[in-house]
């Protein structure tokens, strides 16, 4: 069986929805009961073997990581190496718009005073493995699931890392992960469209 294609415009909506909801509350109530309960649990699960198998995991999340496996994208899948300036620019401007958007929700972090909404961390990871889902259409059925299933999990590791390791509340890996699949999604869009001279060929 065919492995479901993803569209991006869905994608792009149900994100943007999610991180503009995450967003606003962020601004407006600031951590909420329901961040310090879940932070509260997740915290309780840190045993000394599952930190250090988070610190290794939190790397997933880190440029260091990530500029190599846009290479390995591009070495792998054929359509990232035509449109290589698409998924280069997503992971340029996945910590740009992290960035500024912190600065514009201001809200500190758990145990610090420098804001952390949207962690960046989970925002590149999401936007990367946000990629790789999209990029996955091209894989035979079988593997693509695979592939897909293998991106959200690490795009879940790297936010429960972020919470574990007691950068961020809850709802900043919520809110990155929702700013990455965005992200992603609209590249997916740029990615998807017809080429300029088969358009016209189209409409001639």
């Amino acid at each position: 069986m065919k492995a479901r294609r993803l569209h991006p415009r869905s994608v792009l909506v149900v994100a943007g929805a999610c991180f503009v909801a995450l967003a606003a509350t962020a601004m407006l109530v600031g951590a909420m009961p329901a961040d310090t309960a879940l932070r509260e649990a997740i915290l309780r699960m840190a045993s000394p073997r599952v930190l250090n198998a988070m610190r290794v995991v939190n790397r997933a999340g880190d440029w260091r990581a990530l500029a190599p496996g846009l290479v390995v994208l591009f070495l792998v899948f054929a359509e990232a190496r035509r449109q290589w300036w698409v998924w280069s620019a997503l992971m340029v401007s996945a910590p740009i718009m992290e960035w500024t958007l912190k600065h514009i929700v201001a809200r500190s972090r758990p145990e610090d005073l420098s804001f952390g909404f949207p962690s960046g961390h989970s925002t590149a990871a999401a936007a990367f493995y946000g990629a790789v889902i999209f990029l996955a259409d091209s894989l035979p059925p079988r593997l693509c699931r695979a592939v897909r299933v293998l991106a959200v999990l690490m795009m879940v590791l790297v936010g429960l890392a972020r919470v574990m390791l007691r950068a961020h509340w809850p709802s900043d890996v919520l809110g990155g992960i929702a700013l990455g699949l965005a992200l992603a999604a609209i590249a997916g869009l740029i990615a998807s469209r017809p080429p300029a001279r088969a358009a016209e060929n189209v409409t001639a």
